[in-house]
């Protein structure tokens, strides 16, 4: 289906020190793009968790609805960070916005590149591969930066990383719609340990570490939104 990339290389300089871990999601996402099938051992099989995620249940539990913060609007362009397949599945042709993409996942970066184009070829403006903190796109050329299921993968240094990009690249007055997982919700240990297991480890961070590093960067929370497992924020920076 697509060309072999050699991850480490590829995705971001071998000097770089984050890289290791950029690597690590980006094989475990490759992997299940690709659809294969991962040894667990028992006592990870036996979990309940583990049996929604093999029916594929677990998904609908994971989404994180960012148009319920910041909803797409005609003709501004987003920048959708870890995008995975998403122009396949939300409704960007209905919002009208023009679509860009950033991702460490080859598979998914390339599944993109060759459908995006079918679905709609003027609103999908193609996708990067790439890690989050280190965004090639031009200043102040974007209205809307979205990055959901990505944090939890990361310490909160390297987030301080990407939220100095995302700044850089949002227009003044844009939004960054993001999620945090939180550590408190009942789903949130057993779905950390079944993702270690599934090749990339998930931090359990407080919410008010992320809340810090936000503050941090100069950014100002304007709304936040509970789920299940993560929640969402909505960001503007001074």
């Amino acid at each position: 289906m697509a060309r072999k990339h050699h991850l480490p290389e590829e995705i971001s300089p071998p000097d770089d020190p984050w890289q290791p871990q950029i690597a690590a999601v980006a094989a475990r996402f490759n992997r299940e793009y690709r659809g294969e099938k991962i040894d667990l051992p028992a006592e990870v099989t036996d979990m309940p968790i583990h049996g929604e995620y093999r029916s594929g249940a677990l998904q609908s539990r994971l989404v994180s609805p960012f148009w319920e913060l910041a909803q797409p609007q005609k003709n501004q362009h987003c920048l959708d960070i870890g995008c995975g397949v998403g122009f396949l599945v939300y409704p960007w042709r209905e919002w009208g916005a023009y679509f860009h993409g950033q991702e460490v996942s080859s598979v998914a970066q390339e599944c993109l590149q060759a459908r995006g184009p079918q679905l709609n070829s003027k609103l999908f403006k193609g996708v990067v591969l790439g890690p989050a903190h280190q965004l090639s796109q031009a200043p102040a050329s974007f209205d809307l930066v979205i990055a959901t299921g990505l944090s939890c993968y990361y310490r909160c240094e390297y987030w301080q990383l990407v939220l100095g990009q995302v700044q850089r690249v949002l227009k003044p007055g844009g939004s960054f719609v993001f999620d945090i997982l939180d550590p408190t919700q009942p789903l949130a240990e057993n779905w950390a340990i079944l993702e270690t297991y599934l090749g990339a480890e998930v931090f359990l961070e407080p919410l008010a570490t992320w809340e810090q590093v936000i503050q941090a960067s100069g950014g100002k929370t304007a709304a936040t939104k509970p789920a299940e497992l993560f929640r969402l924020y909505k960001v503007h920076f001074s």
